[in-house]
């Protein structure tokens, strides 16, 4: 990376609108500071990156990762800022999301048709049953929000037990007491350290693309209620394996904690499986949104 924009960087007329963006920059271990304009991190090695010292092409991302061991300079938060570059402090591999700043991309068209979806009954009905359809495989006949939680509830039993079995793992149903978390059998409580990991990656990627993260289609009350919609797409598909793994890896292993190992194992899921950019495409197939962005 230190080759590809020589010279300096950050300058006001070079600004690159977002839907022109690439991808996502992963960095851990290291300082992000500016030098003569240009945006650096230097790094011990780690993250992806061997060590040395780095000129990031932040005009040519969307969201940079900045991973544990990591500092960041008043002058590079300015930067980012300035050029509308979001710097999201993440967890190991991306499994916690600790700041998600509302920076937001250049276009607002997402969270413009988002909004517009979700105050129009019809259409926020048919992004819920379309999101079910994506979960389940099939398209559920019911136009009541209350009646597909009910059909989902059903076939979440059925997959949970499934997943578990595939696994090895005894499984005696999803019980949580948010009192009491740590209360749990071993598979509920690997399920909720393994889901918290994929909402922050869903959280990574409504910020990214700049949509509004209460608007939520089928989650209503929370603050974080569309995240909590796009993490959930990905369940059967990432959440359940990631935590009946751990709790076989545990087993295996019990010196290393349960939570320790579901970050393990969903770091290296999301990283194989580019988790966050497949949610970015996801979002805008939600609103129609052709454009260039992220994800690209």
């Amino acid at each position: 990376m230190a080759s590809v924009l020589p010279g300096r960087l950050g300058l006001d007329t070079a600004r690159i609108p977002h839907v022109d963006r690439h991808g996502l920059v992963w960095l851990a271990r290291g300082h992000l500071k500016v030098e003569s304009g240009t945006l650096r991190f230097q790094t011990a090695g780690g993250g992806g990156l061997d060590e040395g010292d780095y000129a990031i092409p932040f005009q040519m991302v969307s969201v940079v990762l900045l991973g544990p061991g990591s500092t960041v300079s008043h002058d590079a938060l300015r930067l980012c800022a300035r050029h509308g570059t979001c710097l999201v402090a993440v967890g190991q591999d991306g499994v916690r999301a600790y700041t998600a700043p509302a920076l937001g991309p250049d276009d607002s068209s997402i969270a413009r048709a988002q909004a517009t979806m979700w105050a129009d009954p019809d259409r926020r009905i048919t992004l819920a049953r379309r999101m079910y359809a994506w979960r389940m495989g099939e398209v559920f006949p019911h136009r009541e929000l209350a009646a597909l939680r009910g059909m989902e509830g059903a076939r979440m039993r059925a997959l949970y037990k499934a997943v578990a079995s595939q696994y090895g793992v005894p499984w005696h149903g999803r019980r949580y007491d948010r009192a009491n978390p740590e209360a749990a059998d071993l598979a509920n409580q690997a399920i909720n350290h393994a889901a918290t990991a994929v909402e922050a990656a869903a959280s990574v990627a409504v910020t990214s693309v700049g949509a509004l993260p209460q608007l939520g289609f089928i989650h209503e009350a929370s603050g974080i209620a569309f995240v909590l919609d796009v993490a959930d797409l990905y369940r059967g598909e990432v959440t359940l394996p990631v935590a009946f793994r751990a709790v076989r890896a545990h087993g295996r292993n019990p010196q290393i904690s349960l939570e320790r190992q579901v970050r393990r194992l969903a770091g290296r899921g999301f990283r194989k499986k580019q988790l966050i950019s497949t949610m970015i495409g996801r979002i805008k197939e939600m609103f129609n949104a052709n454009v260039r962005g992220s994800d690209e």
